[in-house]
């Protein structure tokens, strides 16, 4: 099936100009074609559409997976959440203190995973030693990457923390046969994103599939 996903400002990554009125259009897994929304219609008119309102860009990436989805635990809301509160719990002797079983911890990298995906994420760097949290994030359907190079911000839900600029967090570049993977935010261009941040998220598509849409 054709999706042509389209929105105010396309962002496509990698030094390319960002387009008004540009769309992104994704056959299977693969994006097919990048460019004007009237061109790619015109030429594909049994397309599928997906109108998105502010700025698409390439999906976000985030490092420190070990920290984020094996060091870090995320209550079950609401479970849990009137005796562990609501914010993720830190720390070894917290995490001791809890008696983790692997099904537990595999169950709150589900529940960052789905944070993640509603930032714009499609892909975590580092290393996971846990089986459970392993699947977690393969069934996510977020890329599970090596650890990156000393010095780059991690263990942050947010993938814009430590950057100067928004590009620096983008996984890939929009082209045609490139993975179809990207994100698009309640913003008007990159500076406004860097403003208001990556929850603005209003949708994220990995492999050609809708894996978060804000209500």
């Amino acid at each position: 099936m054709l999706t042509l996903h389209t929105a105010g400002l396309l962002v496509a990554g990698r030094g390319t100009e960002p387009l008004r009125g540009g769309a992104v259009l994704v056959e299977g897994d693969r994006i097919a074609a990048t460019g004007p929304y009237e061109e790619l219609a015109a030429a594909r008119p049994h397309a599928r559409v997906r109108r998105w309102p502010g700025v698409l860009t390439p999906g976000l990436l985030v490092h420190g997976a070990q920290e984020l989805l094996e060091g870090t635990y995320y209550p079950d809301d609401p479970y849990e959440t009137a005796e562990l509160g609501t914010e993720p719990v830190t720390g070894a002797e917290a995490l001791a203190a809890l008696e983790l079983t692997d099904a537990r911890r595999g169950n709150s990298a589900r529940r960052a995973t789905q944070r993640l995906l509603a930032r714009g994420v499609v892909a975590v760097a580092g290393r996971l030693t846990v089986p459970a949290v392993r699947t977690a994030v393969a069934r996510s359907g977020l890329e599970l990457l090596p650890p990156a190079v000393s010095g780059v911000c991690a263990g942050s839900l947010d993938p814009l923390a430590g950057r100067e600029r928004v590009e620096e967090a983008f996984h890939g570049v929009l082209q045609a046969g490139a993975p179809a993977r990207f994100a698009v935010f309640a913003a008007a261009d990159l500076p406004e994103l860097a403003a208001v941040g990556a929850t603005s998220c209003v949708a994220t598509v990995i492999g050609g599939r809708l894996l978060h849409r804000r209500r």
